[in-house]
């Protein structure tokens, strides 16, 4: 039975294979995914899917958070690995309030530590707790009248 860390992993890398082939087309890139990954579990599928279109459609938006936290680092510097672990833990951070920020940022530092490094993990974690604090920080602000 696959579980959301699946879906997490399987969403890193077709945002990994959109990021290092510019013109793939997302369906494409979506279809042949789960033609080499075949799951059963449409609604693990589904969370994976949404991650994906969820991350090229705001990446723009993403991509500026990750500038905006990421001191001293330009997107293009980063390991390929790190800034597309980045996006889809930006994407569920600003747009899925529904998942606690410990646990994307949890997920991301594993899936970050498997795909890549130790290294890696601390990488990601810096980044995400600063943009997790900072962004709460905002919407306190924000929420005051």
């Amino acid at each position: 039975m696959a579980t959301r860390r699946d879906a997490r992993e399987w969403a890193l890398q077709m945002v990994f294979s959109l990021d290092l082939n510019p013109k793939a087309e997302l369906d494409w890139t979506i279809q042949d995914f789960f033609r080499e990954h075949p799951t059963q579990d449409e609604k693990i599928r589904g969370f994976a899917v949404g991650l994906v279109r969820g991350v090229y459609r705001e990446q723009p938006t993403i991509d500026a958070t990750i500038t905006r936290y990421a001191q001293h680092w330009r997107i293009a510097r980063m390991a390929a690995v790190d800034r597309n672990v980045l996006r889809v833990a930006l994407y569920e951070l600003l747009f899925c309030p529904d998942v606690p920020a410990a646990v994307v940022i949890n997920e991301a530092i594993d899936v970050a530590k498997y795909f890549s490094n130790a290294e890696s993990g601390r990488f990601v974690n810096g980044i995400l707790d600063r943009a997790r604090r900072e962004l709460a920080l905002e919407k306190e602000t924000a929420a005051v009248p």
